[in-house]
């Protein structure tokens, strides 16, 4: 039963990186072009505002720092094409998904607070992130048996996508997919040392704040361990 849940959030994303959002009024919805690099630049600064030294969560993440030098310099052709534009929706996961009561079918996507015009292949890696990350991180499935639990490989469930959108193929994607992840650990460690700032700063104080908080270098180191690889 697993499997068709999977296949159905799969479905969906596909659907969203397939839709003619010209055709639908949203040419404007975003700036086309050049995102990889618009988005590596806005994390960096994101990251060194908040990673200032001034207590014990905002000391600098060493991988960070290697990382803002290196995903500018290394990204492949795929994320450079700009004919692939799409709208993203900036955090698609099982959390921001409602299914139907009884039934494998999304009735409603949530939260598109960091939905814009941009590449689809940024979008779908980071959905494909819970593949690589632990259970008692962000709720991922990496290290997990999931054949035994009905779920698809990261392999199966890359190429559904791939035939649903035509924009890829598995064969093309596979040397670039540890640039992907690792642009994707980046802007999450990014997100949690913002995280970390706010509760140093007595902004945030609940304890799914301050655990996400330590968050940050760990994804930061996982993030540089794909770069490694790359």
């Amino acid at each position: 039963e697993r499997a068709a849940y999977y296949d159905e959030m799969n479905r969906v994303i596909a659907a969203l990186h397939t839709v003619d959002f010209a055709a639908r009024g949203l040419a404007d919805y975003g700036k086309p072009g050049n995102y990889f690099e618009r988005q590596i630049g806005r994390w960096s600064k994101q990251y060194k505002a908040s990673a200032d030294g001034a207590g014990e969560l905002s000391q600098p993440i060493e991988e960070m720092e290697r990382l803002i030098d290196w995903l500018p310099t290394h990204m492949p052709a795929s994320a450079r094409d700009e004919s692939k534009v799409s709208i993203v929706h900036g955090d698609y996961r099982l959390d921001n998904v409602m299914f139907h009561a009884t039934e494998p079918r999304i009735i409603a996507v949530l939260d598109w607070e960091l939905s814009t015009l941009g590449h689809p292949l940024a979008d779908f890696s980071y959905h494909c992130m819970s593949w690589h990350m632990p259970p008692t991180t962000g709720r991922g499935i990496g290290g997990v048996d999931v054949a035994a639990l009905g779920i698809p490989t990261e392999s199966e469930y890359i190429r559904r996508y791939c035939e649903r959108t035509r924009i890829s193929t598995p064969e093309a994607l596979a040397p670039d997919w540890n640039f992907y992840q690792a642009y994707n650990l980046f802007r999450m460690a990014a997100i949690l040392q913002g995280i970390a700032k706010r509760v140093e700063a007595g902004t945030a104080s609940s304890e799914q704040a301050v655990a996400s908080a330590r968050g940050a270098r760990p994804m930061a180191a996982m993030a540089w361990q794909f770069a490694q690889k790359a």
